[in-house]
This record gives C-alpha cells, sequence and structure tokens, in this order.
C-alpha cells in the first residue's frame, strides 16, 4: 500500500510500504477515505534528524473498516468512522478517567510499528476502545468537520476546558492556526462573552470572527500585551488558550491573563523550561492542559457537529490526493494553507 514517511526535516514521501493487516484478535483494518497534516507534522518537517528508516506519519483519520479480528464486538465491515489521534484500550484506569492519552496499552498513530494515518489502510488496535461509529455515509458533506474531530477540534476544546471557560467569560486565544481557530468555536460554545484572537494572518483572523470572536490583536510582544489589556479594562483576560507551543507564545499567554484567570495550554511545547513561573505565582494564574483526550471528547461534540451548529472543518481550506502530501506540507509550513484535508 502507499503511505507517507519522513526522512528528515523537509524530506516527506508518499512510497509503498508494507500492507497493514490484523496482526492481534483486538485490531480492526480500517481503509482510510479522509486524513490530514496537522500543525504538530510541521515541528519535525523543520528539525527531524536525518533517519533511514522513515517515520510514518498522519494521526488524524476517518475511515471504512474492513475487516475485524475475532475479539472485536462494537464493528463490523463497511462502518464508517472516526479515529482520536491516540489508540486506547478503553478498560484501563486512565481511559475510565477520561484521559484515554494515557492508556497503558495506548499510543500515537505511526510509532512502534503501528501504521500512521496520511495513507491507503490503517491497523487498528484496541478498535473497540478507539474508534467511534459515525452515523453517515463515507462522502458526507460533513466530513471535514467530523474529520477535526479527531485531534483539532477535540484540542481546541480541551485548551477551552483546561481554561475552565464559562459564561460570560473573556478569553484570548494566542495562535491563529487550526487549533487556534478551534479553540474559538470551542471558547464560543461554552459561553465565553469576548473573544480575541491573537494573530497577524488576516484570512486566519478573518475565519476567527466568523468563528465568533470580537477582536483581534495583530501585534505580537509587548504591543500585543498592552492591546489586549486595552481590550479587557487593563485587567487581562479570564481565560486564555495557547495554542503555539513556542516559549515567546506562553509568556504573552502569561502576560494578558487576569490575575486568578486560567491558562489552557496544548500547542506542544517546543521549550523544557516554564517561562514567567514568577509571574504566574503572584498573579495566582492556574496553568493546565496538555495532550487532548480526543477519544472522551468525541461523543459529546459529534451530535453537534453532526447537527451543523459548528463548522469545524472549514479550518481545512485545502485538500490534496496521497500523492500530494509533500506539497501539503510545504503549502503549510509556507503559510499558504491552515490546514490540509487528504483525500487518499
Amino acid at each position: 500500500m502507499r503511505a507517507t514517511v519522513m526522512y528528515e526535516a523537509g524530506d516527506v514521501r508518499v512510497e509503498d510500504v508494507p500492507d497493514a493487516t490484523i496482526s492481534e484478535p483486538t485490531d480492526a483494518l480500517l481503509r482510510v477515505t479522509r486524513a490530514c497534516i496537522c500543525g504538530s507534522d510541521l515541528w519535525p518537517y523543520k528539525t527531524m534528524e536525518p533517519d533511514e528508516a522513515g517515520a510514518r506519519m498522519g494521526h488524524e483519520f476517518i475511515g471504512v473498516i474492513e475487516d475485524v479480528g475475532s475479539e472485536v464486538t462494537d464493528f463490523e465491515r463497511g462502518d464508517v468512522v472516526v479515529a482520536p489521534f491516540f489508540y486506547s484500550d478503553g478498560t484501563c484506569d486512565f481511559c475510565g478517567d477520561g484521559l484515554h492519552t494515557s492508556c497503558y496499552q495506548g499510543g500515537i498513530w505511526g510509532r512502534e510499528g503501528v501504521d500512521g494515518g496520511q495513507g491507503e489502510a490503517v491497523r487498528v488496535p484496541h478498535a473497540d476502545g478507539t474508534l467511534v461509529k459515525l452515523p453517515v455515509e463515507v462522502d458526507d458533506a460533513l466530513m471535514p468537520s467530523l474529520l477535526t474531530l479527531s485531534d483539532v477540534f477535540a484540542t481546541g476544546h480541551h485548551a477551552a476546558v483546561s481554561a475552565r471557560v464559562g459564561e460570560g467569560d473573556t478569553v484570548a486565544v494566542v495562535g491563529d492556526g487550526a487549533v487556534g481557530l478551534c479553540g474559538v468555536i470551542a471558547a464560543k460554545r461554552l459561553g465565553a462573552e469576548q473573544i480575541i484572537i491573537l494573530g497577524r494572518h488576516a484570512d486566519r483572523t478573518d475565519l476567527a470572527q466568523e468563528f465568533g470572536a470580537t477582536d483581534v490583536v495583530p501585534e505580537r510582544g509587548r504591543e500585543a500585551t498592552e492591546r489586549v489589556r486595552e481590550l479587557t479594562g487593563g485587567q487581562g483576560a479570564h481565560r486564555v488558550l495557547e495554542c503555539v507551543g513556542l516559549e515567546a507564545a506562553f509568556d504573552t499567554a502569561l502576560r494578558i491573563a487576569r490575575p486568578g484567570g486560567a491558562i489552557g495550554r496544548v500547542g506542544v511545547p517546543q521549550f523544557d523550561h516554564l517561562p514567567g513561573a514568577g509571574l504566574g505565582f503572584f498573579n495566582n494564574v492556574t496553568i493546565s492542559g496538555g495532550v487532548a483526550p480526543a477519544r472522551a471528547y468525541i461523543p459529546e461534540l459529534l451530535p453537534e457537529v453532526l447537527e451543523g451548529r459548528f463548522e469545524p472543518g472549514r479550518v481545512l481550506d485545502t485538500e490534496v490526493g496521497l500523492d500530494d502530501v509533500p506539497d501539503g506540507y510545504r503549502q503549510m509550513d509556507e503559510r499558504e494553507s491552515i490546514k490540509v484535508l487528504v483525500k487518499p
């Protein structure tokens, strides 16, 4: 079968790899019908050291069940399903607590011999605990929005939940990528009254306003802090969603948070120490977040996506076939696209 493999920074190829097959009785074999490129895929695209074996890519996908192992009970051939970006057994203590990303038997796609989602097929470990059935046809018009449940919408929601967004809050979203834009949707959904998007790309901030953002701050650093303070009567935002992962973005999040406020951080951190620890301490700012347990959020978010209440799929502004995935990486890296949908 064909799949995406990254060999070093900037070197992404689509090539023949061993066919996905069932190897455990709890596996399912999935034919991928939709996948996408994640903003987090751009970190190795910029920095990966050469690796002769290569890394299988892709952790966001929807597909059709082609076969199931003998112990799979919840799915059968022909089911349309969405896969969260971590697989999990659904039975351990952490899964029971809604933290599927810490499942003892879980993991992320494309590692430890597990197929990546940017390919023609995937072996799904622990299918009953991982997959969620979609009550739609394989080419339903809602597919882009349903695909965001695998990661990006769930991650934006996790940022809002971690920051404790509630009715009447002022929320600042740091980052105008797909996660930040989905964070705007999540903040609006949870009742935020004022939503400030910090971003400098007009096509993205325009979409953020369509999603519910009330203010746009294109400045960075100290100027961004001052502008947010102006928009919030000098107090800062009750809740801040940090959706980038760079040290400068986290520093900005701390500086624009209101004393007693909270930060939900979901940008994959590209730094080793926590900046601004003293500022957060003396302002009593709660810092939470991490890897989004998408499997826990999908049952809550799925009905509203099916109803068309929200359209997170609009962040997928470019579509490519599998052979054009390398160019999709380039487009996202060069900011020509917010997020690329892959249709194998």
